[in-house]
């Protein structure tokens, strides 16, 4: 898949954005529900690896994820491979029976109502999305990706230029899930 490219952005006003968006000639994307479940390595430490792994549920469609530390850069950079696996709760429900038996246990939940808008920035396909995270608030996600190390100084530029075009400033460096245990322990 390559490296993902990011920068989350809270305090938003999301039809100002919307608006900034479209008028941009961004396409729309239908708004979906999605909920993700972190993982728990049995033995290694993703909190100190700065890794992730997660199971996502966007309607029937199953995704598994795994995120890379984090690498130098203005923005959030890591390495992701995501692959998708059978559609369903079945097939959901199978695969973390799997990761339960291997001693995998969840961390927590997020779920958050998405809407994603696809454009070209920079020469680059992006994807910005309007996050509303359940318990955590609004936020828009600026995406890029690049196939390979050397595209990402090119892909990090781009996200922080259309972020100055869309007037967005208030950078929320944690991750959902790091917000989520940091709310849960206070």
């Amino acid at each position: 898949m390559g490296y993902e490219v990011e920068v989350k952005y809270r305090a938003v006003d999301h039809e100002r954005v919307r608006r900034l968006l479209l008028e941009r000639g961004a396409s729309e994307d239908p708004a979906v529900d999605q909920e993700d479940v972190y993982l728990r390595h049995p033995s290694r430490d993703f909190a100190v690896t700065n890794e992730a792994l997660r199971i996502r549920r966007v309607g029937a469609e199953n995704r598994i994820t795994y995120k890379g530390p984090r690498l130098p850069g203005p923005t959030k950079t890591r390495e992701e491979i995501e692959l998708p696996f059978g559609p369903g709760e079945a097939s959901y429900r199978e695969l973390a029976r799997l990761f339960a038996n291997l001693g995998f246990e969840p961390v927590a939940a997020i779920r958050k109502r998405r809407t994603p808008f696809r454009l070209t920035a920079s020469s680059l396909a992006m994807e910005v999305t309007l996050d509303r995270a359940h318990g955590l608030g609004d936020f828009v996600e600026i995406e890029a990706l690049a196939s390979s190390e050397s595209d990402l100084p090119a892909a990090q530029q781009a996200v922080l230029d259309l972020a100055v075009e869309l007037g967005l400033d208030h950078v929320e460096p944690r991750s959902y899930l790091r917000m989520a245990l940091e709310a849960a322990r206070s």
